[in-house]
């Protein structure tokens, strides 16, 4: 939909959600170009961003649909990146900041109603432009304070870059345009959850495989993967085998890697859009330095704690870094070795 549709037909954008998108397409097939080789945002202001923080964290819903969303800007900022599946077997990250004065963000894209699940869970103010019609009830009916780029009272917030005629993956933020919409509309920001559990120190997990690569085959046109850097111990990051480019002068540097796999089926409601039961138990693994250990995964509700433990029913500690979280269907494996 046009963005002329989304400022003056709010009321027609009310009930379709900003939902009619256009189809997703395949990634194009060429290589991308390689990230720059710059150095990443050391583990330590991750770890000290987050476990010294006093404010809430933000959380931003960034396109990820194809080429045309890439490449991305901010990610390298983002101390904890959610990729999840929606509908088109694409994916759609939501990348959570704190303490961080980021200058670009984006293409930012709708809300589906799950990411609200791990919004809430973090404590964090919900970036969106757009949401499906699911997202649009259950925003006010969770009490998620949100910023949304559709509605007038929030679209100073965002800026447009047009690609071409009818682009949709335009949508940009900064985080002093988020921390200024934050203080117009009075949410609280300090901050009342902290659920992850980092280590001060890096450590190896006991028990664990060999994971050198690890591959996410989301749909047969797009995977997601990472590959071990022994160097810096962390894992660089590709998008269907060429690097995971961003605009900054600097690389994706992964720590940890978080697999959950959950039950994924349409929604019915006569769209494309997925349901995924984010709410329950599941298996799972986390990746870190190299290694591979089998997880379990348990959320009691759709605001409270998704809480990791390994084999011997431990609660999982991630390593100071940079933290992906991939959500995949359960009948889908993850390529690791």
């Amino acid at each position: 939909m046009k963005k002329t549709l989304c400022v003056l037909l709010l009321g027609m954008l009310v009930l379709s959600g900003c939902s009619k998108e256009a189809p997703v397409s395949a990634p194009a097939s060429s290589p991308e170009p390689a990230a720059p080789e710059a150095p990443a945002i050391v583990a330590s202001e991750f770890y000290t961003a987050y476990t010294e923080a006093t404010d809430r964290p933000v959380a931003v819903m960034v396109d990820n649909d194809n080429s045309d969303a890439w490449p991305h800007a901010g990610l390298t900022d983002a101390y904890l990146i959610y990729e999840v599946p929606v509908e088109g077997s694409a994916t759609r990250l939501m990348a959570l900041f704190n303490q961080q004065d980021t200058a670009k963000i984006g293409p930012v894209r709708s809300s589906r109603h799950y990411f609200l699940d791990y919004a809430l869970e973090h404590d964090a103010i919900y970036t969106h432009f757009g949401y499906s019609p699911k997202a649009m009830s259950d925003i006010p009916a969770l009490g998620v304070n949100n910023i949304n780029g559709v509605l007038g009272t929030d679209s100073g917030t965002f800026w447009r870059e047009t690609k071409y005629v009818g682009d949709y993956h335009s949508a940009f933020t900064s985080m002093e345009k988020i921390k200024s919409t934050v203080g117009a509309k009075g949410y609280r920001t300090a901050r009342e959850k902290a659920p992850l559990h980092f280590g001060e120190t890096e450590a190896v997990p006991e028990g664990g495989t060999a994971a050198e690569t690890v591959k996410i085959p989301y749909a047969g046109f797009y995977s997601s993967a990472f590959t071990y850097d022994a160097e810096s111990g962390t894992y660089k990051k590709l998008m269907n085998g060429n690097p995971h480019t961003v605009q900054e002068d600097a690389t994706l540097a992964v720590k940890n890697i978080v697999i959950m796999q959950m039950k994924t089926y349409s929604l019915g409601d006569g769209s494309a859009r997925i349901n995924i039961d984010t709410v329950g138990s599941g298996k799972g693994y986390f990746v870190t330095m190299g290694q591979a250990v089998p997880i379990t995964w348990e959320k009691a509700g759709r605001s409270a704690a998704t809480v990791w433990k390994n084999a011997a029913g431990e609660e999982i500690t991630l390593n100071p870094g940079q933290t992906w979280v991939m959500l995949l269907p359960s009948g889908v494996t993850p390529q690791i070795g």
